[in-house]
């Protein structure tokens, strides 16, 4: 597989069979990584929040009546 460095970016190098683009620079992939299950991680922590607080509502009105 032979490969060619971009010019503008130095981490990245250019598989000159597929014209694939390759992130050569491990550390910020594995930042990445960890930035995306963050994010994941957020998002379902709001879902659950959200499914609490209307388990909550159908618990007042049930009271209420």
């Amino acid at each position: 597989m032979a490969k060619t460095k971009i010019k503008e970016n130095p981490d990245l190098v250019k598989d000159t069979n597929t014209g694939a683009v390759i992130n050569t620079n491990s550390n910020a992939f594995t930042r990445r990584r960890a930035q995306m299950a963050l994010q994941i991680e957020k998002e379902n922590k709001i879902e659950q929040l959200e499914k609490d607080v209307a388990e909550l509502k159908k618990l007042i009105k049930g009271l209420s009546k």
